[in-house]
């Protein structure tokens, strides 16, 4: 994708850098489709693995674990919020925050008392993914550790 629109990508595009046969490629996948589902799934799935390990760490150790993710796979979240797979990954994306920041939220007590809870959850969740699109799209104009703490310290005054 960083040399093609996914939409001009083909079966036979995938199967030539790969260097695999078009059958192999269908023997796993149904089609280029699939292929970016299970390709962001995998992503997705590695974030909550960290998201659990991390589970009694404070926003900002959280964060650094997710961050330095980020900067590890560098080359694939900023090919895919370059591309058409945006959309499908931002949603995935949102969708997965949304549920880790369930139990975070709490509404009974503190700055949050009173708010609607789902409305907390949708604004936190969306401007994490918000500040992610961010230091991807501008090409990391901080570093992982920078945006870490940033972000863990903003989490910290919206959760706690």
């Amino acid at each position: 994708m960083s040399e093609k629109s996914f939409d001009d990508i083909t079966i036979q595009d995938l199967s030539d850098q790969a260097n695999v046969s078009r059958g192999t490629i269908y023997l796993h996948y149904m089609d280029k489709y699939d292929l970016l589902d299970k390709l962001i799934e995998k992503h997705i799935d590695e974030l909550r693995e960290r998201c659990e390990a991390s589970a009694d760490l404070d926003f900002v150790t959280g964060s650094v674990i997710w961050t330095e993710y980020f900067e590890t796979n560098y080359a694939f979240f900023s090919t895919m919020l370059a591309s058409k797979g945006a959309s499908l990954f931002r949603s995935r994306f949102l969708e997965f925050l949304i549920e880790e920041f369930q139990d975070e939220v709490d509404n009974n007590h503190g700055k949050n008392e009173g708010l609607n809870k789902e409305l907390v959850v949708q604004f936190v969740a969306s401007s994490y993914v918000g500040v992610i699109e961010w230091w991807f799209m501008n090409e990391r104009p901080v570093t992982y550790i920078v945006l870490a703490e940033q972000l863990g310290a903003l989490l910290e005054r919206i959760c706690e």
